[in-house]
């Protein structure tokens, strides 16, 4: 098997394990645990598989539910509240000059969606796994299965499962043009420290959700109703009068990206329903800022 066959999978296994756990860093170690395995074989063995790229995904995949299961320990010593790790779009990569750059190869559609992605972060890893083999990727259930470990007929009613869980989380759907204005609306009252257009702009019950990680000062509950949020927002401004607030696509969606003297130290997403930002979302761990430098 030509080695460039087989690193031509590289961006569906990226694409792939970045949906499942919601960490480009995590993910870029996937991937390169899975070569490992696969250049780890001798080539009589590689030679014996009849379809690479189907053993690269089951290797991945299998890697993505172990690291799942291992992550809900983690994450309940994690330091305030846990984030997804935000992508940037493609245009705005810090090293255009490396196409190798794995972060590069991540697909921004829906499925990346930063709201989406907390939602996964409900499900069991068997559910998550499932639910994006077969849902977002469209590999049958007979290969679902191998990966999970579950038969066809269980991984089926994993993937049911998840789909509920998505459609009770679901809102009112914002048409793109409106997210776009309703951010820049955002950025705008919050640049003028306008408390009453902040607090019309948020649904009365939004929540705003910042992840530092331990790391950075964060607010380690949430912050509820929309009156709260904007106070926060315009307190943040006067303790640091030197904030830079730029719009930019985070995750494929409207996003802003905050700057202290030309460093990226914050990166925020939104959720909508109808006209309103129902949740925010502010990603200060500096270890999920990478992409961003």
């Amino acid at each position: 098997m030509e080695p460039s066959v087989i690193m031509s999978e590289r961006r569906q296994l990226i694409n792939l394990a970045y949906r499942m756990l919601g960490s480009l860093s995590d993910a870029e170690d996937v991937v390169q645990e899975t070569y490992a395995r696969w250049y780890g074989q001798s080539e009589a063995q590689q030679d014996e598989i009849e379809n690479p790229a189907a053993w690269l995904t089951r290797v991945a995949g299998r890697i993505c539910l172990d690291i799942l299961g291992s992550a809900r320990v983690r994450r309940e010593r994690y330091v305030g509240e846990w984030l997804p790790e935000p992508l940037p779009e493609r245009a705005e990569w810090a090293a255009p000059a490396d196409p190798a750059d794995p972060a590069d190869r991540v697909t921004l559609d829906e499925s990346v969606n930063l709201a989406f992605l907390v939602v996964l972060e409900s499900m069991t890893p068997a559910e998550r796994v499932a639910f994006i083999l077969h849902d977002v990727f469209r590999y049958p259930f007979p290969e679902v299965a191998d990966i999970v470990g579950r038969t066809p007929a269980a991984c089926r009613q994993l993937a049911s499962s998840a789909r509920r869980r998505i459609g009770d989380a679901r809102t009112p759907t914002t048409p793109p043009a409106q997210r776009a204005d309703l951010v820049r609306d955002f950025q705008t009252a919050w640049a003028a420290k306008d408390i009453t257009a902040l607090i019309g702009l948020l649904d009365p019950e939004a929540v705003a959700i910042a992840d530092g990680g331990g790391i950075v000062t964060a607010k380690l509950e949430p912050i509820e109703g929309a009156e709260q949020i904007a106070r926060g927002l315009l307190e943040i401004t006067t303790q640091l009068p030197g904030l830079t607030v730029l719009a930019r696509t985070v995750n494929g969606q409207p996003g802003l990206v905050i700057q202290e003297n030309g460093v990226t130290t914050t990166v925020m997403a939104f959720e909508f329903a109808g006209d309103r930002i129902t949740r925010v979302f502010a990603v200060r761990n500096p270890e999920k800022l990478r992409p961003w430098a």
